[in-house]
């Protein structure tokens, strides 16, 4: 899925993390976006949080927080089926035009050189039909969100514990999350070939028993005006994918919805994955006979 434009906005994290392209869109110039609005109670922590709650919420973050290289090795190991539904929204939120496209998808690790890096691999089971005359929304690397809560963008983020809440029989830590201004982050914005750090804020579930990430949703901190960029909004779930022979469980990505405004424009992607494989490289040796 490549821009048909050059004159693209590409919102893209830092190490294979959230990409987000306008194929054929107009330049974006500075305009006037409405102020951000206050961030609503959900997003806010609690006043006087319980202290026993927050001990064990953040003895939970930490044990996520150790298995987040530990899942990128496992998504290496898994190909699955991907469907994309890219829409362009009106408005009242009513889908003006829409394209779907299904792929074999592959989410791929290296830190041979002590840097996580990763890689998506695409390969084309149905090309969507390409309206020429239609600005799409590219948007690629969004499972790898889950930088937020690598070690090495520890010192980027401010984690509060929210509450305990329980998703399909299972409890749940609820964290809020928001960057140190000036920090470092797993996202920018490529602009015109130059690149804008990405502040986003958002929530992350956590599995309790299990330390995995249930789900996570992430906006931008503030709004980027001289960019025209007035809204991005990502939603992510994951879920358990079991295997066999041998039997393993993988937290692997279930759907992501990926949402952009600008001030003419609605886009809005969804994401599936089904079909989940798992794959080892194995080698076999035969020995010859020595002939006499």
């Amino acid at each position: 899925m490549n821009p048909r434009s050059s004159r693209s906005l590409a919102l893209l994290a830092l190490l294979a993390g959230l990409i987000v392209i306008l194929e054929r869109a107009t330049p974006l110039c500075a305009q006037t976006v409405p102020v951000a609005q206050s961030p609503s109670a959900a997003d806010r922590p609690a006043a006087v949080p319980d202290p026993a709650f927050v001990t064990r919420a953040n003895a939970t973050i930490v044990h996520s927080r150790k298995l987040i290289d530990s899942f990128f090795e496992q998504t290496s190991n898994v190909v699955c089926t991907e469907h994309i539904s890219q829409t362009v929204v009106g408005k009242n939120n009513k889908p003006l035009y829409r394209e779907e496209s299904i792929f074999d998808y592959q989410l791929q690790s290296n830190s041979r050189n002590g840097s996580l890096r990763l890689t998506e691999i695409r390969e084309s089971r149905k090309t969507a039909f390409r309206d020429p005359y239609k600005t799409l929304l590219i948007t690629n690397g969004f499972a790898s969100m889950l930088l937020v809560l690598h070690e090495n963008y520890e010192p980027s983020y401010i984690f509060e514990p929210l509450t305990e809440e329980t998703v399909d029989g299972r409890p749940v830590l609820k964290v809020h999350f928001k960057p140190i201004p000036g920090a470092s982050s797993p996202a920018a914005v490529q602009l015109r070939g130059r690149n804008y750090s990405l502040q986003l804020k958002g929530n992350i579930w956590i599995d309790e028993e299990s330390g995995a990430v249930v789900k996570l949703i992430s906006s931008l901190d503030s709004n980027l005006d001289d960019l025209g960029l007035r809204e991005l909004q990502s939603e992510i779930h994951y879920s358990i994918v079991e295997f066999h022979s041998p039997e393993e469980a993988y937290w692997m990505p279930d759907s992501a919805v990926i949402d952009v405004q600008t001030p003419k424009q609605h886009w809005r992607n969804v994401h599936r994955f089904t079909d989940f494989r798992r794959f080892r490289v194995t080698t076999q040796v035969d020995m010859g006979e020595k002939q006499p």
